[in-house]
């Protein structure tokens, strides 16, 4: 069969955009790992597919580059708005899109020419309780706790944004080796279902800089939910300032977020690279 798709990406963070509203798809792991190959395949961070929805505008469907499933991704899903958007399958400037992390709903912000440029998601909350991240450390929250991973001792700070993440507060993110230190953080016993890993500076109470190794993915460009979860830890470890918009500097671009102990607010781009089609 011919498989339609789009590539979009949001700060760098690239997906295969996948409409299962026209086009019928049964192993979606198996097409994820094939095709979200860079020298294979059509290239990216995996594949999501867009698929209808019982209870909002349509719901989202990711799976990593290894063919694993994620539940959340905060730049692929500014890139389900836009899609849904650009191809009139939503009216108005704000959409709902179902994950396996709950509804999340979309604000739409266009361009003079009244495309979609830039979305704003509603993150839903940040969760500190280890049973709810999961990892496995006694304590009611996992906020500046030493744990040795591989052979060094870290300060670890552990969200969730609907996926789980390990937060590493360092003075020189672009001089480490994530290839080496990323699966470290991944594979370790204290999450059992692995972990995604930001390696953050904070310049300033306004201003962070991250990096990140995405659990099944490596290392990507940008990471959504990452931003999310690195602002969260900001401001539980008194670096920055609940309520204020924290500009996170990603390798792909820039993301703007706002923490409250009620939910958390991404904004960032969306674009489109091209159609395609492949055969499977």
């Amino acid at each position: 069969m011919k498989l339609k798709f789009t590539k979009m990406h949001g700060c760098g963070n690239d997906y295969i955009y996948v409409n299962c509203f026209e086009q019928e798809v049964s192993d979606f792991s198996g097409i994820s790992e094939r095709l979200s190959h860079r020298r294979f395949g059509v290239g990216g961070d995996g594949v999501i597919y867009i698929c209808p929805s019982d209870v909002a505008d349509a719901k989202m469907r990711m799976f990593n580059a290894d063919g694993s499933e994620g539940k959340m991704c905060g730049n692929g899903i500014r890139c389900v708005g836009k899609y849904l958007f650009d191809n009139n399958m939503v009216q108005g400037d704000s959409v709902s899109i179902e994950t396996l992390s709950g509804i999340k709903k979309l604000q739409a912000y266009r361009n003079e020419h009244g495309e979609v440029t830039s979305l704003k998601v509603d993150m839903g909350k940040a969760e500190f309780a280890p049973n709810k991240i999961p990892v496995a450390l006694d304590g009611d929250s996992i906020i500046g706790k030493s744990q040795k991973i591989g052979e060094k001792t870290y300060n670890i700070t552990c969200v969730s944004m609907g996926n789980p993440h390990c937060i590493v507060f360092e003075s020189d993110v672009e001089g480490l080796d994530l290839e080496k230190i990323g699966p470290l953080f991944e594979h370790n016993a204290i999450f059992p279902e692995g972990v995604n890993t930001e390696f953050i500076r904070v310049n300033n109470d306004r201003d962070i800089t991250m990096r990140v190794w995405e659990r099944g993915s490596g290392e990507t460009w940008a990471c959504g939910t990452g931003a999310c979860a690195c602002v969260a830890a900001a401001v539980k470890n008194g670096f920055c300032k609940e309520g204020e918009d924290i500009t996170v500097h990603l390798i792909g671009g820039d993301l703007v977020i706002n923490y409250t102990d009620d939910t958390v607010m991404m904004t960032g781009p969306a674009t489109k690279v091209f159609d395609g089609e492949v055969e499977i």
